[in-house]
């Protein structure tokens, strides 16, 4: 049996949660269109006869500019010292600049084989992949290279068995049926931000949080749930709900409509808006939704 910890490292927005939700068949992390859309560490575990892979979706490393920010870095960057693999995300499209010496920089730091994956080769062609794979190379010492479609499934199994080839022999850390080590607590909060990053205009969700108030377990998966969106400013507040409140009732349809394929009973999703001036940047607060780093 094999098994071992695999990080998701990369810049924002380069298909981090997508591949990784790919590799263990299950949508767990949140995806979007809209960069630093991952802001957690969040571990998913993928068992089958081979062994077992934990996985570390990570938020895109960049120049953070706030708390929030340095929290993201941070946990990204953290993520490297704790694991057997790590995995560098690019984009066919990419050449080594700034952004990505500042990954690498933290790669060399972390004394971890790495291996450098081209995510989205299905809106390339084949030279300018081939390209971007010699760009890269030069600049790094990878243990393996591989291009991959997250979206399109391609070459998912080719990775997941590379994975396998070089992880060590070890035990099963934890059961086979397990899928995440997020609470469906937070898989809420996540759930109900996603669909407010697809309906919200561009100036808005960077400054966005969701607060979940209450949280009842009944039978059989079923909850209700009471969660606020944070905003940082009184005129996103009207963003948020939209005309006649139609907005914040297609967050809430879809956000309840995703928990429930998740938690497999029936859920009802109260949702509310509050503004919360400079949010990202109040410690306190940014801790008390989860914002915290591990201990």
């Amino acid at each position: 049996m094999k098994s071992g910890f695999v990080t998701l490292i990369g810049r924002p927005n380069v298909g981090k949660s997508t591949l990784m939700n790919a590799l263990i068949g299950e949508r767990i992390a949140i995806t979007s269109n809209k960069a630093q859309t991952t802001r957690h560490r969040i571990e998913t575990v993928y068992t089958d006869e081979r062994g077992q892979i934990i996985f570390l979706d990570t938020p895109g490393i960049h120049k953070a500019k706030n708390r929030l920010g340095d929290y993201m870095v941070g946990v990204a960057t953290e993520s490297i010292s704790e694991v057997d693999l790590v995995l560098w995300l690019i984009e066919p499209s990419d050449r080594f600049g700034e952004g990505e010496d500042l990954v690498r920089a933290f790669l060399k730091a972390g004394h971890k084989p790495v291996v450098l994956v081209i995510n989205k080769t299905d809106t390339a062609d084949k030279a300018t992949i081939a390209a971007c794979r010699e760009a890269f190379a030069r600049e790094y010492d990878f243990a393996d290279v591989i291009e991959v479609s997250a979206l399109k499934g391609e070459n998912v199994g080719r990775l997941l068995q590379l994975l396998y080839d070089r992880l060590p022999e070890g035990p099963l850390f934890y059961d086979e049926d397990t899928l995440t080590d997020q609470s469906m607590r937070m898989l809420a909060a996540e759930f109900i931000r996603e669909k407010a990053l697809r309906y919200l205009s561009d100036e808005v969700p960077h400054g966005i949080a969701v607060e979940i108030e209450a949280y009842h377990e009944l039978r059989d998966g079923a909850a209700d749930i009471e969660a606020a969106i944070i905003c940082e400013k009184e005129s996103h507040k009207g963003i948020v709900i939209g005309k006649g409140g139609a907005t914040i009732k297609k967050i809430g349809t879809e956000a309840r409509q995703e928990i429930e394929k998740l938690a497999g009973g029936k859920i009802n999703l109260k949702l509310f808006v509050k503004v919360r001036k400079d949010w990202r940047n109040d410690p306190a607060f940014l801790k008390s939704i989860g914002y915290s780093k591990r201990s």
